[in-house]
């Protein structure tokens, strides 16, 4: 099993040493580390993905443990992530089918560690599409004059669907 630990923060000297160094230290094998900059806002980006197996801290506890040694000190917002447990993806579409073919087509190919609950659009045409592959279909009829309130409501509607992430097809 694999923990993935995503973070952003103000850029400084010292982070990735800091957390490999907590990975390693506790008996983590980090298998993939992607990290950038952006140098216009300063902030800094990493995606570390590390074997828990042998890892000395109980992944129940990986994250307060990760708060009180470096979210405080580097200011560094995160999540931690493991790969036995499947993400909620909601899946954002309007009226073209093939973006969300692909999408619905690797699902169904077991190409990611997802659960899809739900797909929302502002129109009808996919729904067909959506009950082919057995996911619920929410509209959010949206016109100039209710826009706003409508994409607060999608917004509200997600975070009651217990989402962690959306994707635009």
């Amino acid at each position: 099993m694999t923990a993935t630990l995503l973070l952003h923060c103000p850029d400084r000297q010292g982070i990735i040493a800091d957390i490999t160094n907590f990975i390693t230290e506790n008996r983590g094998n980090i298998v993939h580390l992607a990290q950038f900059v952006d140098h216009i806002e300063n902030v800094f980006y990493m995606r570390l993905e590390w074997a828990i197996d042998d890892f000395i801290i109980p992944k129940e506890r990986i994250g307060e443990y990760f708060n009180t040694l470096y979210a405080k000190k580097y200011n560094i917002t995160f999540s931690v992530h493991f790969s036995n447990e499947k993400a909620r993806m909601a899946i954002f579409v309007t009226k073209l089918s093939h973006c969300l073919f692909d999408l619905l087509s690797r699902y169904s190919a077991g190409e990611w560690n997802v659960e899809i609950p739900l797909i929302i659009s502002n129109h009808h045409d996919l729904e067909p599409v959506a009950k082919m592959f057995g996911i619920p279909y929410k509209v959010f009829e949206i016109t100039k004059n209710n826009k706003a309130e409508q994409q607060a409501s999608m917004l509200k509607y997600v975070k009651e669907q217990n989402i962690n992430f959306i994707v635009l097809a």
